[in-house]
């Protein structure tokens, strides 16, 4: 497993705020109700940018989520798994979920439990 932290851009609370146009309450809830995944980084809780897409979170993101969830994972296991390279899938997970490949990532998900 290759570790695509450092290659990934990642945005703050303040960050999302600018750029979603919502009030920081708002991105918070995204988090909360598992529209968006976050984890700390330096002390502060901070989401990919690649879970975002033409400005608002990725839809088919909220659903894989939920199904790590049951699998057990920790939201940080999660993060893990959605930005590394996932041999079944070739690509990372975030990748195929942009791609359109949600059923894919989604089977191979369900797999890991």
């Amino acid at each position: 497993m290759t570790d695509t932290y450092s290659d990934q851009q990642w945005l703050t609370i303040p960050d999302l705020v600018e750029m979603l146009g919502l009030s920081q309450s708002r991105v918070r809830q995204l988090i909360e109700d598992k529209y968006l995944l976050a984890v700390r980084r330096d002390g502060k809780l901070q989401v990919p940018a690649a879970f975002l897409k033409e400005g608002a979170p990725l839809g088919e993101l909220r659903g894989t989520i939920y199904v790590l969830g049951d699998d057990g994972f920790t939201d940080e296991q999660a993060m893990d798994w959605l930005l590394n390279v996932d041999d079944s899938l070739g690509v990372p997970p975030i990748e195929a979920l942009r791609a359109g490949r949600k059923a894919e990532v989604r089977r191979v998900a369900q797999a890991l439990a």
